[in-house]
């Protein structure tokens, strides 16, 4: 049974959250695909653990703000309409079939501009790992419902997603808001993994609902490339990711070898975590800890012995990140967005971590 007092904190966080980013307010609209999918999957989950059906109606409405604002055009950018290119009715019906923008203050480069890394960062464009998020936050409001829509809206993404940024044996990390060309043409470390177990994911959901299962060629190939991966890391945002893919595999069975490949991985990085811990709040980034926390709230599904002795460093990471005066430091203002829906999240991972 979830604590009731970790419970209440982070409905609070979630309403805070809600009026301060325009969700529930007149306040202007700051999307930002990442966070908001954290956030879908914490309504769905507190308005289970709670009984509250007001926080599942923020889940239905931050999906449609996230869809009609990260679907469409910047309005700073030349073009308009949504980024598929299709008529105004049929992109309403079909949201992500184009993909959604990550939601970053700057437009992305011009084909003519020169490559900054720093600036890169606050460019706006597609993120394949940000897709899976959001696909994953559609895919949890789908299996609560049982909402055949909203399965077929994180389809359309997944298979527009593997459409774009693959590329021969490899994947870009960074794509164009239109899909039509690499910002970035390196491949995120993870971006295979978590494309592999979003759509296994969504392909049992379309059993579930009784949709036809189409990813198979997706499910295939990234396959293949994540089973010669060495998917180690001792990030923490990584690990986390990593312990959360783990429990998703774990409860979607049948995928042994994968679960066991996570497993190893996770511990091989668990091992030499830690230092960062001993830091002040002021060097710290609390959306990457509160990350791995997540990650360690999901090891109970896994069901691996090895992994339990690392499992109080969830306590260790929200327990800090809970004082105030550690959310008064500009390295948490900086990202409160994000940092809020995230320690939200340690607090009662259920939305995010349990397959409805």
């Amino acid at each position: 049974m979830a604590d009731p007092h970790a419970t209440e904190e982070a409905r609070q966080l979630m309403r805070s959250f809600a009026e301060r980013t325009g969700v529930t307010s007149a306040a202007p609209q700051r999307r930002y695909l990442w966070t908001d999918a954290f956030a879908v999957c914490n309504f769905v989950g507190l308005a289970r653990v709670t009984g509250d059906a007001s926080l599942d109606d923020l889940a239905t409405r931050l999906i449609d703000r996230v869809h009609h604002t990260l679907g469409r055009h910047r309005g700073d950018d030349g073009r308009s309409g949504w980024l598929s290119g299709l008529s105004e009715e049929e992109g309403a019906a079909r949201p992500t079939a184009g993909g959604l923008r990550i939601g970053k203050s700057l437009p992305e480069r011009a084909p003519d501009e020169p490559y900054d890394a720093s600036l890169e960062w606050d460019r706006d464009g597609q993120y394949f790992h940000y897709l899976t998020r959001w696909m994953h936050a559609l895919d949890v409001a789908a299996r609560a419902r049982r909402d055949v829509q909203l399965h077929r809206h994180a389809r359309d993404l997944a298979r527009v997603a593997f459409e774009r940024f693959t590329h021969g044996r490899r994947m870009y990390w960074k794509m164009s808001i239109d899909l039509s060309r690499p910002l970035v043409a390196s491949m995120g470390h993870h971006d295979p993994l978590d494309g592999l177990v979003t759509c296994l994911q969504i392909d049992e959901t379309a059993i579930a609902l009784g949709e036809k299962t189409t990813l198979g060629d997706a499910i295939d190939w990234l396959s293949s490339i994540v089973a010669g991966q060495d998917l180690s890391t001792d990030d923490a945002l990584g690990l986390g990711g990593l312990l959360a893919d783990a429990s998703r595999v774990a409860q979607l069975g049948g995928h042994p070898q994968l679960l066991r490949q996570l497993i190893d991985a996770a511990l091989e990085g668990l091992d030499t975590f830690g230092h960062e811990l001993r830091s002040p709040a002021e060097s710290r980034l609390a959306f990457r800890e509160l990350g791995l926390a997540i990650g360690l709230r999901a090891v109970a599904r896994v069901n691996e012995p090895a992994l339990e002795p690392y499992v109080p460093l969830n306590e260790e990471i929200t327990a800090f990140w809970r004082r105030p005066e550690h959310r008064r430091v500009e390295s948490w203002t900086e990202h409160q967005d994000i940092d809020d829906v995230m320690l939200a999240t340690a607090l009662v991972p259920d939305g995010f971590v349990t397959l409805p």
